[in-house]
């Protein structure tokens, strides 16, 4: 059973029939769009900032295959630290470059079925003349975004003692008994220690 196609009411779905984008190779058309961020889009320790808006920048470009997208997205990035834990935040401009294929049609122009394969590397296909940018976004996002963000180049992180934000308390440190010599400080009592 085929999976339904894009919604074109969704924000991340461009009508290329609606926007005049000719199937003649070389026909050109540039978007401009504020589509909500996606839920949950980022790696464990960066994300899109929850409730953000992505402000999307593209051309869409025919080619005899189907339609070349590139462009720009610019994206609001919430975090946490990866030494100290505090939370950061930046905004990131990403580089978006993807093909979409047409799909693949018999001579009276019937889409043909997908034959079983190797889908990891096929192409996006452009259904129904709709682009669905929601999984080329969350790749670029993804791809983009540090594994170990950080809030200054030089953050000490935490006492891995005991857990204190060293960049606020300058000077911390904690009495290192070597653990050879530990035992025999049980030996000395109170009163023999002072002398």
């Amino acid at each position: 059973m085929s999976s339904p196609g894009p919604d074109p009411r969704d924000p991340l779905v461009l009508d290329t029939r609606a926007l005049q984008l000719q199937r003649r190779p070389g026909s050109m058309i540039s978007v401009e769009r504020d589509v909500a961020a996606p839920v949950d889009c980022g790696v464990v320790m960066a994300r899109v900032a929850a409730d953000s808006t992505i402000e999307l920048d593209l051309r869409l470009e025919s080619v005899m295959e189907g339609v070349w997208l590139s462009g720009t997205a610019d994206i609001e990035v919430e975090g946490e630290c990866a030494r100290c834990l505090e939370p950061v935040g930046w905004g990131e401009t990403l580089e978006i470059a993807q093909m979409f294929e047409y799909a693949a049609t018999d001579s009276r122009g019937a889409v043909i079925a997908s034959v079983e394969g190797d889908e990891d590397e096929a192409l996006p296909v452009i259904v129904d003349d709709l682009i669905d940018l929601t999984e080329v976004l969350r790749d670029a996002i993804v791809l983009a975004l540090p594994l170990a963000p950080l809030c200054s180049a030089d953050c000490p992180g935490l006492c891995p003692e005991c857990g204190i934000v060293l960049a606020e308390a300058p000077g911390h440190a904690h009495e290192q008994i070597d653990p050879r010599w530990a035992a025999l400080g049980g030996l000395v009592g109170p009163d023999e220690s002072q002398r």
